[in-house]
């Protein structure tokens, strides 16, 4: 039986969601009336309308409770006290009489995924360049390649609508996949009302986001300096759903220019470091000029040298992997391994969805079986030494608190912590694709996939409830993201053959 509504008698009928709900425990009829008059502005409306808001405290109870936090622990029955938008308690039999209850029975409760690295403009051209390469390589089934393709082509003739109903999109579809944080990084900075856009697609799809400034094409564009002005209007402080990275990538001119910035407005660099662009030089050399620091995130990192990798290391930067694309668009080989060897903190990213997919059960997936798989090659060669297997629970690490970490955010979430912003998600464990539960990170990481997403809080608030997105007409979206993959289309001169 659903509880989930404030009360206004011992058992009613919420008139907005149609779900029966109780008192919180322990209230009588009189003490659920005496109760509800105290809060007279949840009566009349849902809790997921209400959640987040000051003063609205919400248990999750009686779930597999993954809190990612080991001072915090596991438990195989426990509770989330949540209030306004921060967990306060994570535990068993959490008594909180004035708390209104989610029955997690049969859910994994663990904080939502976090992807540092989604290039959310994409989101209208989905699939269309699933057999691409990254760069041309002369052969003339690579003809039609990413950077060619995508970069020099459709991004092109994106208007500020396109970017806003991509950016909005993408955002919704990886909410309803238990992404609650991305950096976005956005490629399509051609004008400031480009950029404006892409803000505002990231903030309407109210989910944590980190705007990534990176490059933008046309003649006359605001970008790089117009950093300045976006951090000033929309970023003038970190502490808000949405914060602010700069794009620094060292295969543009004037990359310089993009770094010195980005460290004057106290703002991450993060860049594309992939081999297949030639990059392999100008990395070395900067390494060895001493330029890596900690405000650093290097996506991909394929193909780079011995002492290049030493230096990030030591300087204390992150690497982000997207490790189905990293394979199969022919960035270089995922580096897993040695980031692991160094100590270097990991993340993981869905990279392009002109591509493949941008759930994250299928990032944790590839990296623990790519990892496992030379793992194991090694061990059936007869090698003396080899990498220790990595773990379902690793996975789920390297695809939460390592993500924050990266980002700058692992005070405000990542894992379920008293005192961290509730970003939150329930994982049906009772699904025909998972039950019976046995083992709950490997269920997560093996066995599930995006229909098990069941609830997802951000900053405490219900974006989505018992399977389905909230505050969105999703129908209207899906037509209006038509549209502009449409006119993109027909803009690059594209034809639109489904079977090309």
């Amino acid at each position: 039986m659903c509880r989930l509504c404030a009360p206004t008698t011992p058992a009613a009928r919420c008139p907005s969601f149609g779900h029966i709900f109780r008192a919180p425990a322990g209230e009588t009829s009189s003490g659920a009336q005496a109760a509800a008059a105290a809060r007279t502005n949840i009566t009349a409306a849902s809790l997921p309308q209400l959640s987040g808001q000051d003063g609205v405290r919400i248990l999750i109870k009686g779930g597999v409770v993954m809190s990612v936090d080991p001072d915090v622990g596991n438990f195989a029955k426990g509770d989330v006290l949540i209030e306004g938008t921060k967990i306060v308690a994570v535990g068993r039999d959490i008594e909180a009489a004035d708390a209104h209850v989610i029955d997690a029975a049969g859910k994994i409760v663990m904080p939502g995924f976090i992807d540092t690295h989604h290039h959310q403009f994409e989101t209208g051209l989905r699939s269309t360049l699933s057999d691409a390469i990254v760069v041309n390589d002369g052969r003339p089934e690579n003809a039609r390649n990413y950077y060619e393709a995508m970069l020099l082509g459709f991004s092109q003739h994106y208007r500020p609508q396109d970017v806003y109903i991509n950016e909005l999109y993408g955002g919704l579809a990886q909410l309803d996949a238990g992404v609650t944080t991305v950096m976005d990084v956005s490629q399509i900075h051609h004008s400031a009302e480009h950029s404006d856009a892409a803000i505002e697609g990231l903030r309407d799809a109210g989910r944590r986001g980190v705007f990534g400034y990176f490059e933008g094409w046309w003649e006359g564009k605001e970008h790089p300096g117009g950093a300045r002005r976006i951090r000033k209007e929309y970023f003038s402080s970190d502490d808000g759903l949405l914060t602010m990275v700069m794009g620094g990538e060292i295969y543009i001119e004037g990359y310089e220019e993009m770094w010195k910035i980005g460290r004057e407005l106290d703002l991450q660099i993060a860049l594309h470091v992939v081999t297949t662009f030639g990059m392999t030089p100008t990395f070395d050399a900067l390494a060895k000029q001493g330029m890596f620091g900690p405000d650093n995130i290097f996506i991909h990192m394929t193909g780079m040298t011995d002492e290049a990798w030493q230096a990030a290391a030591d300087a204390g930067a992150h690497v982000s992997l997207s490790v189905p694309i990293e394979m199969h668009m022919r960035h270089g080989a995922p580096p897993i391994q040695k980031a692991l060897d160094l100590g270097m903190s990991m993340s993981l990213s869905s990279d392009v969805e002109c591509t493949m997919s941008a759930d994250f059960f299928t990032q944790m997936r590839s990296l623990v079986t790519l990892q496992r798989m030379h793992a194991n090659e090694l061990a059936l060669s007869g090698a003396e030494s080899f990498p220790a297997l990595m773990r379902t629970a690793d996975a789920i690490r390297h695809a939460t608190i390592e993500g924050a970490r990266g980002l700058r955010l692992d005070h405000r979430t990542g894992s379920l912590t008293p005192g961290k912003e509730a970003d939150i998600i329930l994982l049906d464990a009772e699904a025909i694709n998972v039950a019976p539960l046995n083992n709950a990170a490997g269920a997560v990481v093996t066995l599930m996939d995006r229909t098990n997403v069941d609830t997802v809080m951000v900053a405490g608030r219900i974006r989505k409830w018992q399977g389905r997105l909230l505050g969105h007409d999703l129908d209207k979206l899906r037509r209006e993201l038509e549209e502009s993959r449409d006119y993109i289309f027909e803009k690059a001169g594209v034809q639109h053959d489904l079977f090309a």
